[in-house]
Formats: C-alpha cells, structure tokens, sequence
C-alpha cells in the first residue's frame, strides 16, 4: 500500500485526499477479498460489488471502481498481472447531480450573521468570503499559504487538485475581511505553520471538519435550511457568475476544472433565468 500510494501522490499528482480514498477503498477491498493481488478475478469484482450495492450510493460505488482500477493498473505497471480484472467491470448509471445552491439573499444573511466582535468571526468572515468571492475548495482554504494572497493586485494563487495552480480574482470585499482578520491573527504555533493563512486558537492550520462546522453553524444562525457544505458557496459562485452572463471557459478556469463538462454541471442556471431568457428571445413571446 505504501508503494501504491507512492504512485498516486508521486506519478499521478493526486490530492492527499483523493489517495487517501483510494487507498481506503483498496484496503476495503481486500479486507472482503483476502486473495493475493495477482489472484483477484474480474468475479471477485463483482461479488464484492454484489454485496455493497445497497449500502453505498451509485456515486460512491463509481468511485470505489475507479479506486480499484487505479490500483490493478498499477499492479500491471509493477509486472505483478498481466490484467486489469476491473476493465469489463461498468461503472453504475449515475444522473444528473445537482447540488444546493444558495440564493444571493441567503449568501448575505450568512455572511452578515458573523459575529465580527471576535476574533474567530473576523477569521470565519474571511472564510466565507473566500469561499464564494473566489470559489475555492474547502481544502484550498485550509492549505491557503499567505505567500500565496496578492491583497494590494487582487488575486490568489491557487494549488489545486493534482498539484495544478491556478489564479483566482480576490475581490475588494473579500481582500478588506482578510486584512480584518489579518490583524488578529494567531501566533503560529511552530514555524512550520507560519505561512498558513488561516489558523486556530492553537496557532496551527484548521482542519476541514472545523470550516465544514462553523458554515453549517453560520447557515443556522441566518435561518438558512438547506443542507449545505462549504462546497454549496463554491457551487453558488459559479451559478452566480453564469447567471450573470460569466463566459464558461472562464468559470472553468477560476474553478480549476480540466473538462468543461464538469463546469456545466456545477453551473445550472436557474429556473427562472433560462424561462426569461426563453421569453425574451422566443418569436410568439
């Protein structure tokens, strides 16, 4: 498993997250299937499959698939197989997905729910504000080096998924909470979290369980219901953008995504665009 993840983090630039999961669901896999890498069979696949199909979503399934292609890809770059038994493996059909989106109103109520008397509120404003000024990952926050924030030109530079950098607009508002915040900011607890934009109380990086925590809080505090994530801001400000005429090749490269595909996914329109737009341009309107 080490050399496995070696391949991941090294050869293919995933994400620590991503190779955790992978690696994760290796492990899983064998713990159903004791069986030598070299001895596993495109039935073992299946039966394993078999058993989890109502446990684990359609989404999930299709990831632990691509989990375990990777892995027996790489058995067969090692020379241990001379197979993949996951190649006539399908992945589930999966629909449509189309995660919550935040109205505007509702992103404001949020934000001005903060309570900016403290100095967590300051830090947690500026979050929120990067999350939807600039639309980043939560993970992309928590990373977030200050050697990396151009306050006075107005942009981030951005490491993303697979190690890709890419430059995000930093929005006034959005760089005047980060300097708020700037001038309450924790001693780092050790040099090697010195360039960490955001800390906690302890002087060291915040975890992604802590920002997933304080946005469901923030979001109950405003009275927002829905059920939201700091991805929902992500999501939100590039529905935002397209709503507002925003090209989406250029969305596509402030959210850092390889296909746009994946940026029409994360930019439907709203119901009530698409119908004016329809109205406005019909020839019986």
């Amino acid at each position: 498993m080490d050399a496995f993840r070696y391949f991941l983090q090294i050869e293919r630039g995933m994400s620590p997250n991503t190779v955790s999961a992978y690696c994760s669901d290796v492990k899983d896999f064998f713990g159903f299937c004791p069986k030598n890498p070299s001895e596993v069979t495109e039935s073992d696949i299946l039966d394993y499959f078999a058993g989890r199909s109502e446990l684990i979503s359609k989404r999930s399934q299709a990831r632990v698939l691509s989990s375990l292609r990777s892995y027996f890809d790489w058995t067969v770059l090692e020379g241990d197989r001379k197979d993949n038994p996951c190649t006539n493996v399908d992945s589930p059909k999966l629909g449509r997905y189309l995660p919550e989106v935040l109205s505007v109103e509702e992103v404001t109520a949020i934000m001005d729910g903060v309570d900016l008397r403290t100095w967590q509120g300051l830090r947690d404003r500026a979050i929120l504000e990067f999350l939807y000024g600039s639309g980043l990952r939560v993970s992309e926050v928590c990373g977030l080096c200050l050697s990396c924030i151009y306050l006075a030109e107005g942009y981030l530079r951005i490491v993303g998924k697979g190690n890709k950098e890419r430059l995000v607009p930093l929005g006034e508002t959005a760089a005047n909470c980060f300097r708020n915040y700037l001038s309450v900011r924790p001693e780092p607890d050790s040099p090697q979290y010195g360039d960490f934009a955001f800390l906690n109380r302890f002087g060291k990086p915040l975890s992604r369980v802590t920002v997933f925590n304080m946005v469901k809080r923030q979001a109950l505090l405003a009275g927002v219901v829905k059920e939201i994530s700091p991805h929902t801001f992500r999501h939100s400000f590039a529905t935002h953008l397209v709503e507002n005429g925003a090209d989406l090749r250029a969305v596509q490269e402030m959210l850092g995504h390889e296909s746009i595909l994946t940026t029409e996914i994360y930019t439907h329109i709203g119901s009530r665009t698409w119908q004016s737009a329809i109205l406005k341009h019909h020839p019986r309107r």
